[in-house]
């Protein structure tokens, strides 16, 4: 299994896990039991926490046995193929899939968010290795279309992100998403963006007018440690020493589950890290999405959503009015949009039953 696993990256962490269970659950159905072998920057951490086998994503020697010994290679979730934080990260994770197919081994992409892929000479790249893989699922429409522009010939099949379908742990990792205290609490997940921390200055403006407005408590979800605890941080250095008593920080979360569980007391999310909106979406939490990246806007769309700001306007006054408004009309929100969460919840697991599937029929789709 290839991704951005073993980061400290709560989303990337998330997806490796709702992976690792619908492996598990359609594994189980087929009658095949799959054994994980996982690419991390913390091989020691990843195992610890999944149970699972874990090697370094980076010593070649021992990748490249860990391939040769397997069975099949998964790359994804995630938004692996993307060279907008820079012209390495597309290379290391084709050059992934590429030696399992040179070591003659079937490849699936799993629900990857494909772009923005801004070097031209990465196009032929993702087509020559898409082209060889025996499933290729992408989390959105607009993922797909690149790689038609791309000259992919496969079949692209567009599902939710793996994450739709993550279930709550049990009481011993988290407790329920139903366990909501009286006063309401919103959910703020943020990170760096802006060289001069405009985003973040707006968005303290808004928190602000939020506490001055309501009795809500603030909540902030730190998803990628330590980064975007350094930038909820900042906001709160910002924010009147009057409401220190209603603002608080999830601190030490480490397992998806247990930050899932964090979302899930939430009365509104507001977000900028596109799995603190998963997350909210399946536990029925209205969301207020800040977009950074298209991913964003793609999959609010898939909630009939769009973003109430970008990292370049954000209007302080909006955010807040809209947080009351969701706070208020809470229940008829869940009403809405219950019918899109649980059809992207069905639809996850669907490149789990179609892997299982491929080995139940003897590696063949047919």
């Amino acid at each position: 299994m290839s991704g951005y696993y073993g980061f400290d990256n709560s989303g990337d962490e998330a997806v490796l896990q709702s992976i690792l269970l619908a492996l598990d659950e359609q594994g189980k159905s087929r009658g095949i039991r799959f054994v994980p072998v996982v690419l991390s920057n913390h091989p020691a951490r990843t195992s610890q926490t999944y149970n699972v086998e874990a090697i370094h994503r980076m010593k070649p020697a021992a990748l490249i046995q860990a391939i040769r010994n397997s069975d099949g290679l998964i790359s994804g979730g995630g938004s692996l193929l993307q060279d907008a934080t820079g012209a390495k990260t597309i290379p290391y994770y084709l050059a992934i899939i590429k030696l399992a197919q040179f070591l003659g081994k079937p490849t699936f992409i799993y629900s990857q968010g494909i772009g923005p892929v801004h070097r031209g000479m990465f196009f032929g790249w993702i087509k020559s290795v898409f082209n060889r893989c025996q499933l290729i699922s992408v989390r959105d429409e607009e993922s797909k279309q690149l790689l038609l522009q791309m000259k992919v010939k496969r079949d692209i099949m567009v599902v939710p992100d793996p994450v739709m379908g993550m279930p709550l742990a049990t009481q011993s990792t988290g407790q329920a998403a139903t366990d909501r205290s009286e006063a309401s609490i919103i959910g703020v997940s943020v990170r760096y963006w802006n060289q001069d921390r405009s985003e973040l200055d707006s968005l303290a403006e808004a928190i602000t007018l939020i506490l001055q407005q309501t009795k809500a408590q603030i909540r902030f979800l730190p998803f990628h440690l330590p980064s975007d605890e350094e930038a909820s941080h900042y906001i709160r250095k910002q924010l009147d020493d009057q409401y220190s008593g209603r603002i608080t920080t999830a601190t030490g979360v480490s397992h998806p589950q247990q930050m899932l569980a964090e979302v899930g007391r939430c009365h509104v999310l507001i977000g900028m890290r596109l799995h603190a909106l998963i997350y909210a979406a399946s536990q029925q939490v209205p969301m207020l999405g800040i977009s950074y990246d298209p991913k964003i806007d793609q999959f609010l769309n898939r909630l009939d959503m769009k973003a109430v700001a970008n990292t370049t306007t954000i209007s302080a006054q909006l955010i807040a009015s809209e947080t009351a408004r969701l706070l208020q009309q809470r229940l008829q929100w869940q009403l809405d949009k219950q019918p899109l969460i649980e059809r992207l919840k069905s639809e996850a697991q669907t490149p789990a039953q179609q892997i299982a599937l491929f080995f139940n029929k003897g590696r063949d789709f047919s």
